[in-house]
């Protein structure tokens, strides 16, 4: 077996490749190094290095070696961080947030877990909206959001929600008598679109450029809040695809949402910073993981 000195010397040696720079990390000699690192060659058999007056090179075994080495140290540190983690406890205030009012009993649910395995640590609930959700994310004002994927630049996961899209008319609108149409139908109409501050692989997502067939989508006005956008289709300014989760929770006489059969459904859950890596908000993924296996939400 690997003694944790050989293994912090060969990784740290093959990450530095100077015998000198290697010696100052880990506060020893460089002979030391070189006695560690010669040791570790008898053990494999043969050189890991190639050493010359100049250059430190990993040879094809060593770089092999550092390649199987490397994800088995971080899975150790990583068991270790848990179990450090669960002797401290999870504790202080863990912020999350649902942006529309469709999400708000999905998050209750994952918080409702997550506090029951967590008594010492308050959860504080909040709602975001279009404009600030990726804003608080990134001030730390909010640490977990419940919100659409896909999400630019967070982690996202598990999948909490799903639910089929419709597209979002005027009342009066031709399509509004429709059964169903297709998303071919967005390269007829004007599309109102989201807010700037809307990530762009979700404006995609929501209010492609282009149909499935690669023709062109006119962009209509832009809204504020989804209810400016809604009311921007109620006056005819262009259409919406939206959730059917819409139907419910922004029921309105002017507008009707006709369901698009071949598009793919909305997914929604968790959404953190990649960075965040607190006890927290790690357990409060796990709970929502937890649910979406043994009960998801419709």
């Amino acid at each position: 077996m690997l003694e944790r000195v050989e293994i912090e010397t060969f990784l740290t040696l093959a990450e530095e490749l100077h015998f000198g720079r290697t010696a100052e990390r880990l506060c020893v000699t460089t002979g030391r190094v070189s006695q560690v690192i010669k040791k570790l060659e008898r053990r494999v058999g043969g050189m890991l290095f190639e050493r010359t007056s100049r250059t430190v090179r990993l040879t094809a075994v060593g770089l092999r070696l550092a390649d199987d080495l490397v994800p088995l140290v971080a899975g150790m540190e990583e068991a270790l961080r848990r179990a450090t983690d669960a002797c401290r406890g999870v504790t202080g205030v863990l912020r999350v947030a649902f942006l529309g009012e469709w999400t708000a009993p999905a998050l209750l649910k994952v918080a409702g877990l997550f506090s029951e395995r967590h008594p010492d640590c308050r959860v504080e609930v909040r709602e975001v909206q279009l404009s600030n959700s990726r804003a608080s994310l990134l001030d730390g004002s909010i640490d977990v959001l419940i919100a659409s994927y896909p999400f630019d630049g967070m982690a996202c996961g598990p999948v909490l929600l799903t639910e089929k899209r419709v597209l979002a008319v005027a009342a009066g609108h031709p399509l509004a008598g429709e059964e169903s149409v297709s998303l071919e139908v967005l390269a007829e109409h004007a599309v109102v679109q989201y807010p700037e501050v809307t990530s762009a692989g979700f404006k995609r997502d929501r209010t492609p450029d282009r149909t499935p067939s690669g023709r062109p989508v006119p962009k209509g006005p832009a809204g504020g809040s989804f209810s400016e956008m809604l009311t921007l289709v109620a006056m005819g300014k262009g259409v919406l695809p939206v959730g059917e989760h819409s139907r419910r929770y922004y029921p309105r006489p002017d507008v009707v949402y006709v369901p698009l059969h071949d598009a793919r459904p909305i997914e929604r859950g968790p959404v953190w910073l990649e960075g965040n890596t607190a006890q927290s908000v790690r357990e409060f993924v796990r709970a929502a993981a937890d649910i979406a296996d043994n009960s998801p939400i419709a």
